[in-house]
């Protein structure tokens, strides 16, 4: 059956879906149920249009977008197995490329892994940096747990499948003559220190990767005979090794592999458990069935389906990190290098300064046991390292872990956690950069550096203190129900620390100097990486209080001011000739395509005016996702499903404005109806029974409710959401 023909029975993919035409796939493979809404491809595809970027981008310049990968992968999964047509790119995988260098089978989209390349070729005696074959969208497909592709070159097509920890490659040659499959262990997104592989009997082969002082093993078996294991400057950074497949037929060459960060016995034993003698179609429907279990948890009625495509690809591509570092035997290596056995899945660090806002949160709800071990595999690192870590900036895990720990996830140990987290908040040389100054004065200051550019490098004090406030506040919520008093009046009287970065003279966040006077050379449009604002300008974090805002409110003088300053952050037109790389796709000043104002669409709220909030949502949900020729453009980064769960939140009518509290802001779905299906069986129903836009009321259980906040409780226990609208 044409895959396409699968796909688009169930929903017409923008663009993007006629890029499969020849890809085929059995009944049985068939996206299903909510798969079939999952287009992998969406966030592949380049931001082009200087309309939708708000400048025009530098040439050859690709702007940082989407940078996701289309690759088969399982939720939270060691494996994402994955073309790559650019090394040292975003997540390998460029749409715009017409080449692919290999298979990955790790992947985040953060310049980083992509280990253990693979790649079948066949009549040719090239060097490695040679090794490449073309391919075109019309012969590639993709869907959950599936990956598919004809390399034009090499005459070969590639169907790939993933376990948790394993990858499983079918490659049906043209030429039956010269099956070989080459092992590129020289290269990835990281710099390859050494590799070595070694052939293990007739039919497999085991090796590793190192970077650093960690190692990723494998262990493969093929369903042919190995007639040679040909290696080129074995184990350097210029080497290669071929596998050279015996016989001379046209039956599908089948590879299957398992990975490791432990050993190579381990990824044998990954790769027994979890594959052993399965076949592909087997391999692939369960991962169809796990993938379609997850999606279902919940279900949408209505909207269109352009908008049920985004949704569930949104939140197909929320749950693909944090990744799985435990193997089948629960042994990992942890944070001193050392191999450790324990009773819960270990798991990589989050991207917490990305995903604290709104993607925990999601796994909060959807995968509780998942986030429940990645809080242990946190408090495992934190006692090891002497500090829990952070991800690029902020302290977000207290919001993480204490968010968690409100909305009822309570398997680890609370008391080891709090105590790492008060370490965090108050000790120099761990997870808070100038954490002494901000305790001391209540402010992180910056240089007065008289012409500051884009790449200025300094404090980034303003980002940090508005964060590490929100972070106090978050911790406070866990000492108050640990009943330690004394820390939870010490923590929220730091929560109001972002006040120290107002200036009521600009009426914004500005950077301070050491002295305390505020740094002269001050231009709120003008974004920086890291000097006064992290990867943001004066704008787009004026407006982050999350923990306070009517706290915020009261800084601009009151709702109507406040009203007002919003309103210039959304019309203020951006200034084409400031340009930063991940900072793009602005409605005014605000900016969607990085994380740092994401809250602000919904301050509208706090001055009664929810409509303005769902004016400026609507837009963003209607144009800045799948946007581009192909439909398969994101307005910014994904990282790691932070811009996937705005949507999924956004369109669902419910949002995590502060993370750390179990209460949900309520909006209008996009959708006549969403349930969502919880672990414990009970099942939380939001209805629009109207088609207006403009939240007039909200009904709860049938009754009236009094604000725009939902408790977290009608997630625990179920209920029913009226979002009443004209």
């Amino acid at each position: 059956m044409n895959y396409c023909m699968v796909l688009m029975a169930g929903v017409a993919l923008a663009a993007g879906a006629a890029s499969c035409k020849t890809a085929t796939v059995n009944n049985s493979q068939a996206a299903s149920g909510y798969t079939k809404y999952v287009n992998p491809f969406i966030g592949t595809a380049p931001l082009t249009d200087p309309k939708v970027i708000g400048y025009t981008p530098p040439e050859n310049w690709r702007v940082w977008a989407g940078l996701t990968y289309p690759g088969s992968s399982l939720p939270n999964a060691m494996v994402q197995l994955s073309p790559i047509t650019e090394y040292h790119s975003g997540a390998g995988y460029e749409y715009e490329d017409t080449v692919i260098y290999g298979f990955t089978h790790t992947n985040k989209g953060h310049w980083n892994l992509c280990y253990i390349p693979v790649l079948p070729v066949s009549n040719t005696g090239s060097a490695a940096k040679d090794f490449g074959a073309r391919f075109t969208h019309e012969r590639e497909a993709a869907s959950p747990a599936f990956y598919q592709v004809f390399l034009e070159d090499y005459k070969v097509d590639v169907r790939l499948t993933s376990t948790l920890r394993c990858g499983y490659h079918q490659y049906r040659y043209e030429d039956g003559q010269d099956r070989r499959i080459l092992f590129d262990l020289a290269k990835s997104n990281e710099r390859v220190r050494e590799w070595q592989i070694t052939q293990v009997g007739d039919s497999a082969v085991q090796g590793y990767q190192q970077f650093g002082r960690s190692h990723v093993y494998f262990y493969a078996t093929l369903n042919k005979r190995i007639e040679n294991l040909e290696q080129q400057a074995e184990g350097s950074r210029e080497g290669y090794a071929m596998l050279h497949v015996s016989g001379r037929d046209t039956g599908a060459v089948e590879l299957k592999i398992g990975l490791s960060f432990v050993s190579a016995a381990n990824a044998q034993q990954n790769l027994a458990q979890e594959i052993g003698n399965k076949s592909f179609e087997e391999v692939l429907q369960e991962g169809v069935s796990t993938w379609e279990a997850l999606l279902s948890k919940v279900r949408v009625k209505g909207g269109t389906e352009k908008q049920k495509q985004l949704f569930y690809s949104s939140l197909y591509r929320a749950f693909l990190w944090p990744a799985l570092r435990s193997d089948v035997n629960g042994e990992y290596t942890d944070a001193d290098g050392k191999t450790v056995k324990a009773d819960f899945n270990y798991y990589t660090v989050p991207s917490l300064w990305d995903t604290y806002r709104n993607k925990l949160v999601l796994l909060d709800i959807v995968s509780p046991k998942v986030a429940e071990d990645v809080i242990r595999s946190l408090v495992d690192i934190g006692e090891k390292r002497g500090f829990i870590p952070t991800f690029f900036h902020g302290d977000h895990a207290a919001s993480f872990i204490t968010g968690a720990y409100l909305r009822g996830i309570r398997g680890f140990d609370v008391q080891r956690a709090y105590q790492l987290l008060l370490k965090n908040a108050n000790e120099a040389g761990g997870t808070r950069p100038h954490i002494e100054e901000y305790i001391a004065k209540g402010y992180i200051s910056d240089p007065d550096v008289a012409n500051p550019h884009v790449e200025t490098k300094a404090k980034a004090g303003v980002s940090k203190t508005l964060e590490y406030a929100y972070d106090d506040y978050s911790l406070a919520q866990l000492a108050r129900q640990l009943g330690d008093s004394a820390q939870y009046r010490t923590l929220m009287e730091r929560s109001g620390n972002y006040k120290n970065v107002f200036d009521p003279s600009t009426r914004f966040m500005r950077g301070r100097l050491e002295n305390g006077d505020w740094i002269k050379n001050f231009n709120p449009q003008y974004p920086y990486y890291e000097y006064m604002y992290r990867e943001a300008n004066a704008w787009q974090v004026s407006f982050f209080a999350p923990h306070d805002m009517n706290g915020l409110v009261a800084l601009y003088g009151g709702k109507e001011s406040f009203e007002a300053k919003l309103d210039s952050l959304f019309s203020v037109p951006w200034n084409p000739q400031y340009i930063a790389r991940n900072v793009s796709s602005f409605i005014g000043q605000y900016c969607h395509g990085n994380q740092p104002d994401h809250e602000a669409p919904f301050a509208y709220y706090f001055t009664g005016k929810p409509e303005k909030s769902q004016r400026i949502i609507d837009h963003i949900l209607d144009s800045l996702y799948g946007i581009g020729p192909e439909g398969l453009a994101l307005c910014g980064m994904d990282d790691a499903g932070e811009m996937s769960s705005w949507y999924v939140f956004s369109a669902s009518g419910l949002y995590p404005f502060s993370a750390t509290d179990p209460a949900y802001l309520v909006t209008v779905p996009v959708f006549d109806e969403v349930q969502w299906h919880l672990d414990n069986g009970n099942v939380l129903t939001l209805k629009k029974p109207a088609a207006g836009r403009h939240l007039d009321a909200i009904q709860v259980d049938g009754k009236g409710h009094e604000g725009y906040f939902v408790p977290h409780e009608l997630f625990r226990n179920g209920g029913s959401i009226t979002i009443v609208t004209k």
